[in-house]
Parts: C-alpha cells; structure tokens; sequence
C-alpha cells in the first residue's frame, strides 16, 4: 500500500472543506499543534465527539511519525478519556515516538486543554510503510510544487 498525502486528510488536509485543518510543527521531543474545534465535531452539546478526539489521537501520531521520516498507517491505539474536549476553546496536541523496532513505531499523544490538563491520551503502535522522501507529495521537502498533488 502506498502512503501518499495528496492534501485531503480529514484532520490535516488543506484541501478537504470539512476537515480539522490541523496544523502541526515540530516541538521538543515530537510534534505539537492547537486547535479550537468547531460546533461541526459536536458530539454532545459543548463538547467533540469522542472519534473526534480519537481523530486528534491519531493525527498527532501519524505526525510524529512523518517528524522522524516515516509514513505509516494505525496498528492499534489504546485511548483514556479523562475529560470532555471542548468545542470553541483552544486546545494543545502533541505526539511523540516512545520506540521504533524495524517497521513499527510505538507513539505517544495526548490533548490537553488551556490550562494544560490531560483531556484524552492515548499509545498507538504504528506500521511504516517508507520513508517520506519515498513519495513525491506534500509531506516530502524535496517534492516539487507541481506534481506533489
């Protein structure tokens, strides 16, 4: 399966026009982005659905992974859902590689609110499926602008 970002993720894709639009940047030790998400992610009222917070999870993940070279897909995740995520305040969200043993990158994330409490957290293991630079799309510096989409 080839990984390739042609710019319509849900979660971070500029040309999807109901996506997050999720914007990540390299931080310490992984990747980190904010958001304030929509009354559009409602789950119940005030509030993002819980696949919504699951969505942020993942992204962040698949970020880091992306930070340290590689593309890969969602093994599995394990998510702990401490309080609701807010819908029109601003929120943290940030990834992180734990461990990497051949092909699979076992990655950290969490979402936290203003105040820098743990809303919802999770571990996810990972399969890379290349390197970035194996693709010519968005994610890979060396692409050109006129065939990375």
């Amino acid at each position: 399966m080839r990984t390739v970002d042609d710019g319509r993720c849900f979660a971070c894709g500029p040309e999807n026009p109901i996506g997050m639009h999720l914007q990540f940047e390299r931080s310490e030790d992984g990747v980190h982005a904010r958001a304030t998400l929509g009354e559009q992610f409602q789950g119940w009222r005030g509030i993002a659905h819980g696949g919504i917070a699951l969505a942020l999870l993942d992204e962040a993940m698949a970020h880091a992974a992306g930070y340290a070279g590689y593309r890969g897909v969602t093994a599995s995740m394990n998510a702990r859902f401490r309080k609701p995520v807010p819908l029109g305040s601003p929120i943290d969200i940030d990834g992180k590689i734990k461990w990497m043993r051949r092909d699979v990158l076992e990655i950290e994330a969490s979402v936290r609110d203003g105040e820098g409490s743990v809303l919802v957290e999770a571990e996810g293991r990972f399969v890379a499926k290349g390197r970035v630079e194996d693709e010519n799309d968005r994610r890979n510096p060396n692409a050109s602008a006129s065939t990375s989409r």
